[in-house]
Order: C-alpha cells, then sequence, then structure tokens
C-alpha cells in the first residue's frame, strides 16, 4: 500500500495571501508618503508664493530686509534666521535677524563683521547646506552667551546679478537637517527677495533724490532772497548732514578765493554742524597732508573711512569729501562724516551729495556774480550823482555866492550886511559838505557812511534836550576808517560833546572830522571854558585812547573864548 505524498513546492493558500496583503500594504505606504510629499510640497509651494506676496508688500528697505528673513525661517521651519548685507570692503554693514530677543542680543555682543563661514558665501556666492556647522573648516565658532546651532542652509541674494547679501538659516526643526526642497524654496525666495530690495533701493534712491532736489531749491530761494553767502553756507552745511545722516558736517575755504588750486597752501574751516565739528570752527587744514586738500587740488569727490588729517581733539569715521565745483574752479570743500566706527557711504551717497555739492556751488557763485552786477550798477549810479553834484549843484552854489559876495559892498545897513556874511560862510560849509559826499559816493565806502551817521547821531543826541546851536563838519575819505577806531571816534565825540552839554555854560557848538595821514576830531564851544580846578578823568580817558592808537590829544583855549578840544590818531 502506497502513501501520496503532499507537494510542496506550491504555497498554501494562507501564506500567499499573506504574502500577497504584506506587498499591497508596502505599496500603500508608498502611496501614502509619495501623497504627504506632494501635500508637503503644495503646501511649502503655497508657503513660498506667501512669502513672495509678503516680502513684496512695501517698499521701505529695512522693513523689506525684515519681512525677507522672517518668510525664509517660517518656509523651512527653522528657528534662527538672518541676512547680512555686504559693504564695499566685503565687511557686513547690516545683519538683520529673527529668532534671537533683545537679552540674548545684549549678552552676544556685537554683531557678525562677515568672517569665517558668514564670508565664505560673499566669496563663492553658492548655496551651502549643512547638517553641523562645526564640521565646516571654515567656521570659526560662535561668540559666548551665542545659542548653540547646528544645522545650516546659506543661500546668496543677487541684486543685478551682484551679491547684495546672504541669507542665512539655522536650526531646523525637531533637530532635522535642511532638506533638498528646503534648499530650492530658499533659492526661490532668495530671487524674489532680490527683486523686492531692488525696488526698495529704487524707492530709496527716489526719495533721497528728492529730498537733494528740495535742498537745492530751498538754497537757491535763500540765495535770490538776498540772504547773506554765511547764511546760506551754513545752510548748505546743514542740509548736508541730514541727508547723508552723518554726524558732522564742516566746510573749508581758501583765504584768498581768487588763487589758483596750485597755489593754496591752506584752508580754513569757516563752517560747521554737529557737535566734534564744532570743535575746529576757525581752524586750518594743510592742503598737501589731507583728504579736503587732496580733493581742493583735484577737483575729485572722494569717499573714506577716515579722514588722512586729524586733530588731536577730534576724530573722524567714515566721510564723504566734496569739492564745491563750478565753472572750472574749486571754491571750497564740503565734509560730511560719521562717527568712528559707524557704517562706511556707499557708492550712491557719494554721487548724489557730490551733484548737490556742485549745484549749490553754482547757485552761490551766480548768487555772488548778481551781487557783483548790482554792486557795479550802485557805483555807476553813485558816479553819475556825484557828477551831477558837481558840474551842476556845487557850480550854481558857487554862482550865488559870488553874487552875494558883490552884494556886500552896496548894503549900507550893518545887520543886513551880518546877515549876508553868515549866509555866505553858511554857503561854503554847504560847498564843503557836497564835495565830502562826492569822495565818499567815487569810493563806495559803506564805513564813511556809517562812521559820518554814528558821530552826527551822538551830537544830535546829546543836545536834543538843549538850546545849543550845533555845527557839523566832515571832511575826507571817511571810508577808510576801520571799525576799532570809529568806535574811539564815537567814545570821543560822546565824551567832550557830553562835557560841553554839562558844564560849558555855551551856546554854539562845533564839531569837526578831518581824514588825511591822521583822523583829527575837533570840538570847539563857545562857554566859559575848563577851571583851573576840576576833575578831569574824562579828559584822562580821552587821553589814553589817543596814546594807545599812537595819536595825542590837546585841549585849548581861543582867544575868543570858550574851550577847543583837538584829539588826533594816524590812521593805520
Amino acid at each position: 500500500m502506497t502513501r501520496e505524498v503532499p507537494d510542496r513546492s506550491r504555497p498554501e493558500p494562507q501564506l500567499r495571501d499573506t504574502l500577497s496583503q504584506l506587498r499591497l500594504r508596502e505599496l500603500l505606504a508608498g502611496v501614502q508618503e509619495r501623497i504627504e510629499r506632494m501635500i508637503g510640497t503644495r503646501d511649502q509651494m503655497d508657503g513660498l508664493l506667501e512669502a513672495v506676496l509678503a516680502v513684496s508688500s512695501g517698499l521701505e528697505l529695512d522693513a523689506t530686509l525684515r519681512r525677507i528673513v522672517h518668510a525664509a525661517i517660517t518656509l523651512v521651519d527653522a528657528r534662527y534666521g538672518a541676512l547680512g548685507v555686504r559693504g564695499h570692503d566685503g565687511i557686513l554693514t547690516e545683519f538683520v535677524y529673527d529668532g534671537i530677543n533683545d537679552e540674548q542680543r545684549e549678552l552676544i555682543g556685537n554683531l557678525p563683521e562677515g568672517k569665517g563661514l558668514l564670508g565664505l558665501l560673499f566669496e563663492q556666492p553658492e548655496t551651502l547646506r549643512l547638517d553641523d556647522i562645526s564640521t565646516h573648516p571654515e567656521s570659526v565658532g560662535f561668540p559666548a552667551n551665542h545659542p548653540p546651532m547646528h544645522s545650516f542652509l546659506g543661500v546668496p541674494v543677487l541684486v543685478r546679478g551682484e551679491v547684495f547679501g546672504n541669507l542665512y538659516l539655522t536650526e531646523k526643526a525637531d533637530g532635522k537637517s535642511f532638506t533638498e526642497d528646503d534648499e530650492v524654496v530658499v533659492k526661490a525666495l532668495a530671487a524674489a527677495a532680490g527683486i523686492a530690495i531692488e525696488n526698495a533701493r529704487l524707492y530709496e534712491e527716489a526719495r533721497i533724490q528728492q529730498g537733494w532736489l528740495e535742498a537745492n531749491g530751498k538754497i537757491s530761494t535763500e540765495l535770490l532772497a538776498g540772504t547773506e553767502p554765511a547764511q546760506v553756507l551754513w545752510l548748505i552745511a546743514r542740509r548736508a548732514r541730514e541727508l547723508t545722516q552723518s554726524d558732522d558736517t564742516f566746510l573749508a575755504v581758501p583765504d584768498d578765493p581768487e588763487a589758483p588750486a596750485v597755489e593754496v597752501q591752506d584752508l580754513n574751516i569757516m563752517v560747521t554742524v554737529g557737535p566734534t565739528a564744532e570743535r575746529i570752527n576757525g581752524r586750518t587744514i594743510p592742503v598737501h597732508e589731507s583728504t579736503a586738500g587732496k580733493a581742493f587740488q583735484t577737483s575729485t569727490p572722494d569717499r573714506v573711512d577716515k579722514l588722512a588729517y586729524q586733530y588731536d581733539d577730534t576724530r573722524f569715521g567714515p566721510a564723504l569729501v566734496l569739492p564745491l565745483r563750478a565753472a572750472d574752479s574749486v571754491s571750497g570743500v564740503l565734509v560730511t562724516s560719521r562717527r568712528p566706527g559707524a557704517a562706511p557711504f556707499t557708492d550712491q551717497q557719494l554721487s548724489v551729495a557730490a551733484s548737490f555739492a556742485d549745484q549749490a556751488a553754482l547757485a552761490v557763485q551766480l548768487a555772488q556774480s548778481q551781487q557783483q552786477r548790482h554792486e557795479l550798477d550802485v557805483l555807476a549810479d553813485r558816479d553819475r550823482i556825484a557828477r551831477d553834484l558837481h558840474d551842476h549843484v556845487i557850480q550854481r552854489l558857487f554862482a550865488v555866492g559870488l553874487a552875494l559876495q558883490s552884494t556886500l559892498p552896496r548894503v549900507r545897513v550893518p545887520e543886513v550886511r551880518s546877515r549876508l556874511m553868515r549866509t555866505v560862510d553858511d554857503l561854503q560849509d554847504i560847498v564843503r559838505d557836497i564835495r565830502t559826499t562826492i569822495f565818499d559816493l567815487h569810493s563806495g565806502a559803506e564805513g564813511a557812511a556809517s562812521l559820518r551817521e554814528r558821530l552826527s547821531h551822538a551830537v544830535t543826541e546829546l543836545t536834543a534836550d538843549t538850546e545849543l546851536h550845533t555845527t557839523v563838519r566832515m571832511s575826507g575819505p571817511l571810508g577808510i576808517v576801520d571799525t576799532e577806531l570809529s568806535d574811539h571816534a564815537e567814545a570821543v565825540v560822546r565824551e567832550a560833546v557830553s562835557n560841553v552839554v554839562r558844564h560849558a555854560v555855551a551856546d554854539s557848538v562845533a564839531l569837526t572830522v578831518s581824514v588825511g595821514d591822521d583822523l583829527t576830531i575837533a570840538v570847539t564851544d563857545d562857554g566859559i571854558g575848563i577851571p583851573d580846578v576840576v576833575a578831569r578823568s574824562g579828559l584822562h580817558n580821552l587821553s589814553e585812547r589817543a596814546q594807545s592808537a599812537g595819536g595825542a590829544l590837546r585841549v585849548e583855549a581861543p582867544t575868543a573864548g570858550g574851550t577847543r578840544l583837538v584829539w588826533s590818531v594816524p590812521i593805520p
């Protein structure tokens, strides 16, 4: 009897069902994973779209940079993010961060300068993704109190094909590493960020240009309104300080504005704005040792990290050095600076500020030319008036005087004869005054009118409440008398006339002022004279004034009575 052996090469139905179920589960798990990845990718794309819209929603540059950083850390679920902006020398000029609070920021200290791994992305502007920052050879570690960071994703941000800065992301959620998908979306965000940054920069440049144009308009308006040039130069310095966001501004000019630039040895600081600049007001800058002197001689604007020539008690940091150029000449140099260690100026700021300085210099030059033409017109008008006075008025007065003198022998009444003689004398005084006026008109000196007005006003003021008959005669070029000597002259007249009013008991007082090699002031009265015993403190003061100026004082007693005081000093 034989036994039938079962065929074991065929799987049992139950085993086959189990294997089929396992394969199905694997397939379903794979499908589910792919669906989840697709959903995650879709969500990430939606997040990217929202991030692009967010970073493009404003035109303020600082706010745009902050939105970019916040959008990036949200998009890839990072804990920390930052955007470093590169300066012209490769050093970070701005570092916008997110994820670190103010207290942590204070504990960390100074912000990064762009060295190590952060600087590598400037030298090699390519995306960098790391599981652990410390394993990279360029890593230089973290300062004390810095939070721990491991995973890292760095993406360059390009603007017009040039590296504007880098976007740094660290610490993926749950300790994970950044994925290839994270890299793709952050690169896409960086591309959109570059466009948003460019738009913000264009908007910022437009606002800056508008500010400079308004400043030029204000300066031109002030010049046309006849504002003093010194006040306009101060306005130029103040607006330049505001628009460049500087700490200090000063303006230096040569002693002789007509001297060729190659012959100028020093520049004088005549306008200062700012706490540090005010300490150097009135000082000089050597042309051959300074950044300002170089800009003056080469007529070339410059941007420097610090000025070549510094004073012992002041220090200036980054600066713009702007020659004031107009019609192939340089009238001075405008320097605007920041404190040491501050952010340097940009090429764009240099270009706009240099244009402002040129336009301001041209406006000042045109205003000065207009003022010179006006002064020439005034001088021409003075010459015409002087000529008419000489050719017509004086000649007619001479004719009247001669007619009166020819009448005198025929007059028999003594009182009438005496009155006619006084009239002839008055005519001679009038002619003398007109000649002095003609001389002043030809000289065009404002000092002459000023001194005459000061002395005449002093006499009028002191004798206004008296019955004194006053006579004032002035001759010679009063315009050559400087301010200091004019002050002495007014003091002498006031003291002398005051003495006459208080002590002389006079009916008349005469003031005679003449200018030649000396300035001579004579005050004559017809009073009782000076007693032998009297306090002479006032006369002693007048004598000291004369001696200090190299002159002398003398007091005389005329034969006809009264007192004559003569104060005379040489003209410097």
